[in-house]
């Protein structure tokens, strides 16, 4: 059975209960943190490595987590702000152009075995590699998680007007891009 948020914050706030707390909290969170990580870079090893960096920052953080939203909800925030964090860096460290980076990530889509799935996912993906990465994380979490635009408020810290603008551009984005293929 798996445990409640709470059940994992009284965990872990206790000394001697608290490394017990955290592997609760990655055992239940662990898979959805990845999913949400790979959407967003799409190499497996990336989203690992980013993963584990996210569930490092959170043990590192959680004396700060002040329980005014669910655990899912922070450890969203932490994961898409590593994996944004990781696409600039990793855009400056190779001097890629936003073009060379979207080329490089969809010859990655390209390889057999990269996506399990049929033809209009790989362009969905491809379409959506084509968007800046705050319109590719809105898109994905209205479309793929299905949060309202209030989690997504949350989560982000953006106000619920301009998320909204956003996913509207997004879609109209990648209703282009796969039209055109």
């Amino acid at each position: 059975m798996t445990p409640t948020d709470q059940e994992i914050l009284v965990k872990i706030q206790s000394p001697f209960t608290r490394e017990i707390g955290f592997r609760q909290l990655i055992e239940t969170y662990q898979r959805k943190v990845y999913h949400i990580i790979r959407r967003m870079v799409i190499i497996h090893e990336d989203a690992d490595d980013l993963t584990q960096n996210t569930f490092i920052k959170a043990y590192k953080n959680l004396d700060k987590f002040e329980g005014n939203s669910a655990l899912f909800t922070w450890l969203y925030r932490i994961a898409t702000n590593e994996a944004l964090s990781f696409l600039e860096k990793k855009k400056k460290r190779f001097f890629f152009s936003i073009d060379d980076h979207q080329e490089k990530m969809e010859s990655y889509l390209d390889q057999p075995g990269a996506l399990n799935g049929e033809q209009i996912q790989i362009r969905l993906q491809k379409a959506l590699l084509k968007l800046p990465e705050k319109q590719r994380l809105v898109f994905h979490l209205k479309y793929q998680e299905e949060l309202t635009y209030e989690e997504m408020a949350e989560i982000t810290g953006t106000s619920v007007g301009a998320l909204k603008a956003s996913y509207h551009h997004a879609v109209k984005k990648i209703e282009q891009s796969v039209l055109s293929e």
